[in-house]
C-alpha cells in the first residue's frame, strides 16, 4: 500500500495568516489542483479558515484586489454569500423553491455586507475585467483588439475551465424583467409563492441598486426536482423584490453565482469577469496555464536557479515559471520550429526576453552541458504529437538525457497522460519484481521498452483523481527517484504530474 499523500514544498514563506474578519472567498479550481490552490492562498494571502472541497477552496484574507489577481492555481474567484449544507430535497416544487428563495429573504443583511466588499474592493479600479459598481456596461476592448485565433484559443480555456469543475450542471440566467413589473408578470414567475402581492417593497436603499444576472449550477439530487432555470429564476425574483435591483442578461454590474449539489449549498459574486487562469500575458495559449504554474510549483525553482524545458512547445511552462519565480534562469528547447516561433511571440508578449533562452534542439540530444541545469520540467505529448505503438519507446531516452543535464539534487517535473502514466507504474512494478531496490540502466531500459511496446492493462486503473503520493513498490529510473504523482484534469482528458529528484551522478548509480 502507498503510505499517506506527501505534502507539497512549500511556495515561499507564507505571509502571516489574517485574523477571522477578512472577506470571505472561494475560489474553483480544476480536478487536482485543489492542494495546490490550497498551499497557494496561505502562502500569497496569508488565509485563514481554508478548507478545500472537490473544485473549490473557501478562505478568508484581507488582501487586496491586485493580490488575489496574483492566484495562478485557480480558474475563477469569488466573494462568498453563502455556504452550507445541501438543500433538504422534496417531492414538493413549491416547498423547495421557497428554500431556495430563503437564501435572499433570510439574511438580507449578508447580501449588503457582501455588496458593500464587492464596491470597497472594486470599486476604485478601471480594470476591464472587474465587475464594477458604477452601473456603466464595461467594454471589451481587448478581446476585440485579438486576433481570431487568439480568441479561439481563449474561449476555449474558458470551456476547459468549465468542463474540470468538480460537477457538471447546465447554467441559466435570471429572464431580463423590468424592475416596475406587473402582478401578473409576477405571479407567472414566482412559483412558490403566487399569492404574494406585487406591491412588497424592497429593504434595501437605492444606493445598492444594481443590474446583476444568475448564473445556476445544480446536478445530483435537486436537479432531478427542478432545473436550473427554475432556481435562477426565483433567486432573481426574490433579488429584485428584495433590494430593488434590476436583471440584465448582457452586461449586468454584477453576476450571481449559484451552485446546488449533494455536497453543499454556496452563492457568490464573482470578482473578475474573465477567468484568473486567462493569462494577459499569454498571446497563444499552449498548455493549461494553471497546470504549467503547478508543475513549475513542484520544482522548487530557488533564485540563481537554472531551469530547463526541453520539450517546450509555446512556452506556457517557462512563462509560469519566470513570472512566478524571476530571478531564475530559463531555457526552453524545442524540434520543431512552429512551436518555438509562437514560444518567441508569447515571451516577447510577456516581456520576459531577459529571463527566457530558446534554443532548437532534440530532447534526445541536448547541446547543453552534463549537471548544468536545477530543475527540468517538460509536458511530454505523447499521444498528442507521438504515435503511443511507436514512438513513445523514446521515452528511455529522453530519461536519460534529462538525468545527465540534471545537477545532483536537482528535480524532474513531467506531465505525461494517464495511459503513459499507466504504462509508467507499470515499468515500475515490472522492474519490481526483478529488483526491489534499484535497476540497472541496461535492466531499466529493457523493461521500459517492453513495456511501453505491450498493449493492454501494464497497471491497475485510476478511478478518480489520484493524490500526491510515492508507492513503496516505486522503482527509481538510474538516477531519478520518485518524488511524488500528482493526478489533474486538462479538461477533457486527465493527466498526472511525476516528481522525480537526482540522487546520484552519473557512474555512482
Amino acid at each position: 500500500k502507498a503510505p499517506p499523500p506527501r505534502p507539497l514544498p512549500a511556495l515561499a514563506p507564507p505571509r502571516v495568516a489574517m485574523a477571522a474578519g477578512g472577506g470571505r472567498f472561494f475560489c474553483t479550481a480544476g480536478r487536482g489542483l485543489e492542494p495546490f490552490l490550497e498551499r497557494e492562498v496561505r502562502a500569497r494571502l496569508g488565509a485563514s479558515e481554508v478548507v478545500s472541497v472537490p473544485g473549490k477552496v473557501f478562505f478568508s484574507t484581507e488582501a487586496k484586489l491586485d493580490e488575489l489577481r496574483e492566484l495562478r492555481s485557480g480558474e475563477r474567484l469569488f466573494l462568498r454569500l453563502h455556504k452550507q449544507p445541501p438543500l433538504t430535497v422534496s417531492r414538493e416544487k413549491g416547498k423547495m423553491l421557497h428554500e431556495i428563495k430563503s437564501l435572499v429573504t433570510e439574511e438580507p443583511k449578508s447580501w449588503l455586507d457582501v455588496i458593500s466588499t464587492w464596491r470597497n474592493l472594486c470599486g476604485c479600479e478601471g480594470k476591464k475585467d472587474v465587475f464594477q459598481e458604477n452601473g456603466l456596461p464595461l467594454k471589451r476592448k481587448s478581446e476585440e483588439e485579438t486576433n481570431i485565433v487568439t480568441k479561439r484559443q481563449k474561449a476555449e480555456e474558458v470551456r476547459e475551465c468549465e468542463e474540470c469543475q468538480a460537477e457538471d450542471g447546465e447554467s441559466y440566467m435570471v429572464p431580463e424583467r423590468k424592475s416596475d413589473q406587473n402582478c401578473g408578470t409576477e405571479r407567472q414567475a414566482s412559483l412558490e409563492d403566487p399569492s404574494k402581492s406585487c406591491k412588497e417593497e424592497p429593504v434595501a436603499s437605492e444606493e445598492f441598486g444594481f443590474s446583476f444576472r444568475v448564473s445556476c449550477r445544480c446536478s445530483g439530487a435537486i436537479a432531478k426536482i427542478l432545473t436550473s432555470q427554475e432556481i435562477g429564476r426565483t433567486i432573481g425574483i426574490a433579488l429584485m423584490k428584495q433590494f430593488g435591483w434590476r436583471a440584465d442578461l448582457r452586461n449586468p454590474d454584477l453576476e450571481i453565482f449559484v451552485h446546488l449539489n449533494d455536497i453543499h449549498s454556496v452563492v457568490g459574486v464573482p470578482l473578475f469577469r474573465l477567468p484568473l487562469a486567462n493569462r494577459q500575458y499569454i498571446k497563444t495559449a499552449g498548455l493549461r496555464s494553471t497546470v504549467a504554474w503547478a508543475m513549475a510549483s513542484l520544482a522548487e525553482i530557488r533564485a540563481g536557479a537554472f531551469v530547463l524545458d526541453p520539450m517546450c512547445g509555446l512556452g506556457t511552462i517557462l512563462l509560469e515559471a519566470a513570472k512566478e519565480w524571476p530571478e531564475a534562469c530559463y531555457w526552453g528547447a524545442d524540434l520543431h520550429d512552429s512551436q518555438l516561433e509562437g514560444a518567441d511571440e508569447n515571451i516577447r508578449t510577456a516581456g520576459l526576453m531577459d529571463k527566457i533562452e530558446l534554443l532548437r534542439a532534440s530532447v534526445k540530444a541536448l547541446p547543453l552541458p552534463s549537471e548544468s541545469f536545477d530543475a527540468v520540467i517538460a509536458d511530454i505529448p505523447f499521444g498528442k504529437k507521438f504515435k503511443i505503438t511507436k514512438d513513445i519507446q523514446l521515452l528511455p531516452d529522453i530519461l536519460q538525457e534529462m538525468a545527465r543535464v540534471l545537477r545532483v539534487g536537482g528535480t524532474v517535473v513531467l506531465l505525461l497522460s494517464q495511459d503513459l502514466h499507466k504504462r509508467i507504474d507499470g515499468i515500475a512494478k515490472r522492474a519490481d519484481s526483478d529488483s526491489p531496490v534499484v535497476v540497472s540502466d541496461g535492466a531499466r531500459e529493457a523493461a521500459i521498452a517492453k513495456v511501453l511496446t505491450v498493449d493492454g492493462n501494464a497497471s491497475s486503473s485510476v478511478n478518480g483523481v489520484e493524490e500526491a503520493s510515492v508507492s513503496s513498490g516505486q522503482t527509481r529510473f538510474g538516477s531519478l527517484v520518485p518524488d511524488g504523482v500528482y493526478g489533474v484534469s486538462l479538461g477533457k482528458t486527465d493527466a498526472f504530474i511525476h516528481r522525480y529528484r537526482k540522487i546520484s551522478a552519473a557512474g555512482n548509480q
